[in-house]
């Protein structure tokens, strides 16, 4: 294999219902809406955000619009394509050259949760993962409390491979994590 493989997807990422793009400044009250809340924060790694985080987000880690690299992680918003509106966002780690490996995420407004709009987007994310990227290995890990994200990434196909126990100390206290995966050619034979 030659060379280091590039995401460069073409904006935005259509899928039955949304559109994945990069997000603007223009989503920071949006964004504000859902990243803000201690219970949409709860089970993920990132304390609830304000005005301040989400700009110093938005002009860093989320301004990322490629994967050229292990170690980086594109993010990009869930928006509804009748409407327009932010609906969450989702995010694709490359966490490994060597091993091809990635990650995905996703974190969708409690007032438009129940929809499918994460499964949804995070289908498209391991589309770009595997099918253009060409990960070998996709993960999605979780806190074990954190029943809902678990039923999206069932739904999605990966696999529970293994459930730590107390394994990390977690804003204050002891959490269980779920890990899942998926491999290319189980993605391929999904499809």
């Amino acid at each position: 294999m030659g060379g280091v493989p590039e995401l460069h997807p073409t904006y935005p990422v259509q899928t039955e219902r949304l559109r994945l793009r990069p997000l603007t400044a223009a989503d920071t009250d949006a964004l504000l809406a859902y990243r803000s809340r201690a219970d949409v924060c709860r089970y993920v790694p990132f304390e609830p955000m304000d005005k301040d985080v989400i700009a110093q987000r938005l002009a860093t880690h989320w301004a990322t619009t490629a994967l050229t690299d292990e170690g980086q992680s594109l993010t990009l918003g869930i928006e509804l394509a009748e409407t327009g509106e932010l609906v969450g966002d989702v995010i694709l780690f490359f966490h490994s050259l060597t091993h091809l490996g990635g990650e995905i995420g996703y974190v969708v407004n409690p007032s438009f949760e129940g929809n499918g709009y994460a499964t949804e987007a995070a289908r498209a994310m391991l589309r770009l993962g595997f099918d253009d990227l060409g990960l070998h290995r996709i993960i999605g890990r979780i806190d074990e409390r954190n029943e809902p994200s678990a039923k999206v990434l069932r739904r999605l196909g990966l696999r529970q491979e293994a459930r730590l126990v107390h394994n990390e100390l977690f804003k204050g206290e002891w959490s269980t994590e779920l890990d899942f995966a998926m491999l290319a050619e189980e993605w391929r034979a999904q499809q």
